[in-house]
């Protein structure tokens, strides 16, 4: 079974920093592309940061955002560093293998952005 498990989210000031993690179980994880998206109250689910399966880490959201990935321990990490209001959404993990057409989704974490 396959599962995929973020952590992290919370509720932060604006200008502050957040880190979130997911966890993957059920899957060879090396070997899948991953990602991390969000959705907005009223708005449609958008990519936030991807990562190759060679990659270390990749910036993203004007380089506000950085994607690492540590293979050994299964894990993507989205850190969100000057946060602002707008970046409030629900953040998910993404699993996907395009050769096989696999793809996954964790449960989502709340991230609320607000003074």
């Amino acid at each position: 079974q396959v599962q995929l498990v973020e952590s992290g989210g919370g509720l932060v000031q604006p200008g502050g920093s957040l880190r979130l993690s997911c966890t993957a179980s059920g899957i060879i994880f090396s070997i899948y592309r991953m990602s991390w998206y969000r959705q907005a109250p009223g708005k449609q689910r958008e990519l936030v940061a991807p990562i190759t399966k060679s990659s270390s880490s990749a910036d993203s959201v004007q380089g506000r955002f950085i994607i690492s990935r540590d293979n050994a321990k299964k894990t993507v990490y989205l850190q969100m560093n000057s946060l602002r209001p707008e970046d409030t959404a629900v953040y998910y993990c993404h699993a996907e293998r395009a050769v096989s057409g696999a793809h996954y989704w964790g449960q989502g974490t709340q991230v609320t952005v607000s003074s």
